[in-house]
């Protein structure tokens, strides 16, 4: 079933993958940051983003199947 916080999980696991395969968005030099180019800092910044994205994907994903699991109240049966 797809939910609102599976799309949000969906969407932080393709989102560093988008980023580094549109190449033309980084293929340049400038702008430099201490003195190292845009083309590589840009990729190191995603391995950050990546890390934290994918640590959120993950505590989406264990809250949404703790609430899957969890019994949804009402009446015994």
């Amino acid at each position: 079933m797809v939910t609102p916080v599976r799309v949000v999980i969906g969407i932080c696991l393709v989102a560093p993958f988008v980023a580094m395969l549109w190449v033309g968005s980084y293929a340049k030099t400038d702008p430099a940051f201490i003195g190292i180019p845009f083309f590589y800092w840009y990729q190191m910044a995603w391995v950050l983003v990546s890390t934290a994205l994918t640590v959120i994907a993950y505590k989406l994903w264990q809250r949404d199947q703790r609430a899957r699991r969890a019994p949804q109240g009402g009446a015994a049966k």
